[in-house]
């Protein structure tokens, strides 16, 4: 009987964390790792990209955002949506072709794969036969063009992938009509470009490599005209009069040619390098757009002299008088222009540029060609980031004062809108203001609304100011004199140097509340900032502080100490120092905590910790944690041990240094890239000695390296010296296992500037197996974590229950251990590594919610392991309640990088650029929720509905033209079962040969 209640009880107990709990990754925030390809569909207003891990990524308006992944893990290399659908076609370096489309259910879009192709030759033709180099979307909406690198163009028909033979155009059928003195006839290489006839969408231009273009006729089957180029070509444009032709070409220069003067062209009309007679880089793509009123807009990338700026990347603009040469940090992927006018066919409004590392879209309608700022994929990692922190339920105040702050740092962006704007944001609006803060290595701090689906910067704050940095004073003088040719403007935020590794930021704490920010760096430098909406200038002044407190044999080796600026420094409106510490010797921060309330700030390194009154600004307490063993410790910032953030920001660089050496050959590389991963992991798998297969707690030698760093400080207002008084206090737990607590005696209000606040060592725990102690939580009679500073002053928490006892949660990497206040006796505890083999690396204390129940939730710790498992264990029971695997335990780099939220959400970092968010909450939940329709019909382009609609159709067959519900009815009833490879389920639709991916999925 006792054990049946029990079952029940059990019963209703998995029922509840079913309505607390559920796992769920939601939406990737940054700008995708390693693009590869750049697609836009101007009837939907989306904008496609292609990566190398074989992820294809859309996003229209704010919010509107699906991602798709290729089975293949091939590099997407170019990406076309069909013109007037709906669907995609993205091409992979395995040569395959894939049909995507995006599907309503339940009123939302869902990216899904319906087909896949390849091309297949006939037997014994070599691979260069079927091999696809480009790909035209026809404007039929019916025919994909492939172009190879045999120099054949096949045909076929679309959705169903399937190859039209009689429509084939072989190289020979080209060869056949060459004039014999044209010296490349023989050979004319790969298919470069195939560009359809803008006035006449039956004719096709084919670009090949060793320069010809012959434009043919879909109907008759045959050449109309030869252009007989001698340069390797590299890019074709059609103006829109479909009177003349641009193409670019290996040496620099650009032509242009006339369809109107005869069959066959042996000379351009025109040809002009726009960089000089010294050899110059190929022009890679070119555009010419008109104008209503004035010239046109001629825009190209690449064609720089070889010698002087070979190594730049550059986009020209060319219009009228002004001539400027975009200088990007990154490699250009490609880019494209948006027009003006519902069919956009009206002026230049947006030149929209992917280069490797960022998005830059540039205003081409305001005076100068400012960038316009983005919504979404903003680069994450203009400077590496190094530590994150997440602040939930921002109060309104606040929040206005810091986007007014950053509002006053983007003047020099344009005033235009967003020009990408396709799809409808579902979403409901979030319920609370979430800021997500990230340190960087160039010293910034990066504020992000994190509310939504979209991770909006916010401000951006800059502690270099306070220091003398390395900076070399020339850095600005790329941005290009007067009258420099050529004419070079730097644009995009990308920048992977920093002046100083020393600014490097390593920890930050923000208190809503109060608006006190504290930050911590590599150079043992803290600053204690405060909001303030005016500029000021003063001098910050530092309080060194000496964590050895007299150990004798020590000599520091690592770095200096940063030089603080002794002249007044003038700072923006924002966040302002006004107090430093520095810790010497200058170690990296490990540890901080803010209490603004009793205005004290608590700093931890590996050489011990300190207190600092930033309200007198004098220090408080310095007490040094070094075991004399601990020769490691003075060798520098964690040089030679196993540094959690060094090896974060070391993998990073050497993934960014593999990647600039990557170009065209994308088959190699990809292998290459695999094998450098490969190895980076196992290096900072071997930094980190992980050891996923320990099955039991060992004790720990007290000889271990840096056994005195301090991994967590706690402030607590609990029972410490007897349960009959509550006093302030500080915690801390150190890498060997050590927690040292610290009983404060803070002035009364009136004497605070007066007497000096003081702090008594009134405990010390020591755990027996010495594991690092990765956290401290206090509970309060209740069972419930004590408020954070200021919470309950603002009514925006319960006062903490001071009758009954308090306890002290201790979690060391290895197990969870409860003791009692004030005596500190064991209660009870939880080993994690005995269960699994797992170690903590990330905890934080999570609020979860009923999601049946409004007005019920419970606290919890979230723990993530370096296994990359999620688990939640109650308090104040100490139990498991889920687990959920999350993370590859390989990637060191994004455990380490893993920052939790008060409400069950989290995000780590997937690449050096994306976040991933993921919630363990079943009642909050932000993900993407998206719907894509296609337009009305009367705002196509009349001269193709002409041609859909005019009985033929583009086969020349007298076909009859398929309007857009009938190729949607086609895709649909392929989806419902088309040969048995399909079948469905009431909610479950399964694909053994497709993937579905809703978006945020």
């Amino acid at each position: 009987m006792k054990r049946f209640r029990r079952h029940g009880h059990d019963s209703q107990r998995d029922k509840l964390k079913q309505e607390l709990y559920q796992f769920n990754k939601t939406v990737e925030h940054g700008f995708p790792h390693q693009p590869s390809a750049l697609g836009y569909s101007p009837d939907l207003d989306l904008l496609a990209i292609g990566t190398r891990s074989g992820a294809i990524k859309l996003y229209g308006a704010p919010g509107v955002e699906f991602m798709g992944l290729h089975d293949e893990n091939a590099t997407v290399t170019q990406v076309h949506f069909l013109p007037h659908q709906l669907e995609l076609v993205t091409l992979l370096d395995d040569n395959s072709l894939h049909m995507w489309t995006l599907r309503a259910h339940q009123g939302v879009s869902e990216l899904l794969e319906v087909g896949r192709f390849t091309l297949t030759g006939p037997p014994g033709a070599p691979p260069s036969v079927t091999r696809v180099t480009t790909v035209l979307a026809h404007s039929s909406g019916e025919l994909l063009l492939l172009g190879t690198e045999g120099g054949h163009v096949f045909v076929v028909e679309v959705p169903g992938f399937r190859e039209l033979e009689e429509r084939n155009i072989s190289v020979e059928d080209v060869q056949a009509r060459i004039p014999e003195e044209y010296a490349p006839r023989r050979n004319l290489e790969c298919v470069e470009a195939l560009q359809e006839k803008p006035l006449n969408p039956r004719q096709v231009l084919i670009g090949y490599g060793r320069g010809l273009m012959v434009l043919w006729d879909l109907d008759r089957q045959c050449a109309i005209q030869y252009f007989l180029g001698t340069q390797q070509l590299e890019s074709v444009w059609w103006m829109e009069d479909g009177e003349h032709i641009l193409s670019s070409h290996s040496d620099g220069s650009y032509c242009s040619w006339s369809t109107t003067d005869g069959d066959v062209q042996s000379q351009p009309e025109k040809q002009d390098t726009p960089y000089g007679s010294f050899p110059c880089k190929a022009i890679s793509k070119v555009l010419q757009f008109p104008t209503k009123q004035g010239p046109p807009f001629l825009i190209l990338s690449g064609g720089m002299p070889r010698a002087s700026y070979g190594d730049r990347h550059c986009i020209s603009v060319i219009h009228s008088k002004t001539h400027i040469a975009l200088d990007f940090t990154s490699r250009i992927i490609d880019f494209f222009v948006i027009r003006e006018g519902e069919q956009h066919t009206g002026d230049p409004s947006a030149l929209v540029v992917l280069v490797e590392e960022e998005l830059v879209v540039v205003d081409l309608q305001t005076e100068g060609w400012p960038v316009i700022q983005m919504p979404y994929l903003v680069p994450l990692h203009c400077s590496a980031i190094t530590c994150s922190h997440h602040v939930s339920s921002i109060p309104l105040k606040l929040w206005e004062r810091i986007l007014a702050a950053g509002d006053l740092q983007n003047t020099h962006y344009s005033n235009k809108p967003w020009p990408i704007n396709g799809g409808q944001n579902l979403a409901p609006e979030p319920p609370q203001r979430d800021l997500l803060l990230t340190g960087h290595e160039d010293g910034t701090v990066r504020f992000w609304d994190a509310s939504g689906v979209c991770l909006y910067p916010m401000y951006k704050l800059s502690t270099a100011g306070v220091f003398h940095t390395d900076a070399d004073p020339n850095d600005n003088l790329n941005q290009g004199a007067e009258g420099e040719w050529p004419p070079f403007r730097k644009v995009g935020c990308f920048d992977p140097y920093s002046d100083d590794p020393r600014l490097g930021i390593q920890k930050i704490h923000l208190c809503k509340y109060s608006g006190y920010l504290t930050v911590a760096g590599t150079a043992g430098q803290i600053l204690v900032l405060e909001l303030n909406d005016e500029m000021a200038e003063q001098v910050v002044s530092a309080t060194v502080v000496d964590l050895l407190q007299g150990q004798d044999g020590f000599r520091w080796k690592g770095h200096a100490r940063l030089d603080v600026q002794e002249e007044p420094v003038s700072f923006p409106p924002g966040f302002q120092p006004f107090a430093l510490v520095q810790c010497q010797p200058p170690a990296v921060v490990t540890a901080i905590a803010l209490h603004s309330e009793w205005k004290l700030v608590a700093f931890g390194t590996s050489h011990g910790f300190g207190i600092y009154d930033y309200q007198q600004k004098n220090v408080a307490l310095a007490r040094c944690t070094l075991n004399p063993s601990d020769q490691l410790a003075m060798e520098g910032p964690l040089s030679r041990v196993k540094s959690i953030k060094k090896s974060l920001r070391q993998s990073f660089r050497r993934i960014r240094r593999s990647r600039v050496s990557m170009r065209k050959h994308q088959t190699t590389n990809a292998a290459k890239l695999q094998e450098i991963n490969a190895r980076l992991e196992a290096e900072a798998l071997q930094e980190m000695e992980l050891a996923p297969v320990q099955r039991r707690i060992e004790a720990r030698s007290s000889d271990d390296s840096f056994t005195g760093l301090v991994r967590t400080l706690y402030f607590a207002d609990s029972f410490i010296t007897d349960s009959a008084h509550n006093t302030p206090s500080l915690w801390a737990g150190t890498n060997g296992g050590a927690v040292f607590a610290y009983m404060l005696r803070l002035p009364p209000v009136e004497r605070r500037m007066d007497d000096p606040v003081t702090a008594h060592q009134a405990k010390e725990i020591q755990l027996m197996h010495r594991a690092p102690v990765v956290g401290l939580v206090v509970l309060d009679g209740r069972g419930v974590p004590l408020p954070e500073p200021l919470e309950v002053a603002h009514d925006l928490a319960r006062s903490p229950d001071m009758l009954a006892s308090h306890h002290l949660l201790v979690i060391s990497e290895e197990q969870f251990k409860l003791f009692t206040l004030p005596k500190v006796s064991t209660k009870t505890k939880l080993k994690l590594t005995a269960i699994d083999g797992s170690r903590v690396r990330r905890v934080g204390v999570a609020l979860f919610g009923s999601s049946r129940v409004e007005d019920y939730g419970e606290n919890s710790l979230v723990v993530l392991t370096n296994q990359g498992e999620l688990h939640v264990i109650s308090l104040p029971a100490i139990k498991m309640q889920v687990h959920h695997p999350c993370i590859r335990r390989e990637d060191v780099s994004g455990i380490a990088s893993c920052v939790f939220t008060k409400h069950g959400q989290g995000f780590y970092l997937i690449s050096p650029s994306e976040f991933e968010r993921f919630s363990l909450s079943a009642r909050w939940l932000v993900e993407p929720r998206s719907l894509v329709e296609l337009p009305d019909k009367s705002t196509l382009d009349p001269s193709k509905a002409r041609l859909r609609d005019d009985g033929r159709g583009y086969d020349g067959r007298g076909v009859r033209g398929v309007s857009d519900n009938e190729v949607l009815q086609e895709i649909q009833k392929s989806l419902e079962g088309d040969g048995g490879q399909m079948g469905h389920g009431d909610n479950n639709i399964k694909i053994p040969q497709a993937n579905i991916l809703s978006n945020g999925d």
